[in-house]
């Protein structure tokens, strides 16, 4: 990276101003399009699911007991599982793994 490392700070507050506003300032009507309605409700879940989902499989010392360990969470919160019972299971689960593969 060769350059004013504020020339690089400047553009990106710029664009990520402008990621923020501009919806705001273009967008003054409701929004009536129920596909892009739809997929706008689903941007935050599905931002948090990218942010989430790789760090439970690479956290660990085995992505084998990650992966695992998310399989697991999945279930038992499908199952109604409060979120306690969940992040047991799954700490539970990465340490029963990692423990029998002799890690």
């Amino acid at each position: 990276m060769s350059g004013n490392p504020y020339i690089y700070l400047f553009w990106m507050a710029v664009v990520t101003y402008a990621v923020r506003v501009l919806p705001l300032t273009l967008l003054k009507r409701r929004i009536t399009n129920p596909i892009l309605h739809s997929f706008l409700y689903y941007v935050p879940y599905v931002t948090l699911a990218v942010m989430t989902f790789p760090a439970m499989v690479q956290a660990t010392r085995s992505p084998v007991s990650g992966a695992l360990a998310l399989a697991v969470g999945a279930v038992v919160a499908w199952r109604g599982g409060s979120l306690f019972v969940v992040a047991v299971s799954a700490c539970a689960v990465v340490y029963l793994c990692e423990l029998s593969m002799g890690m």
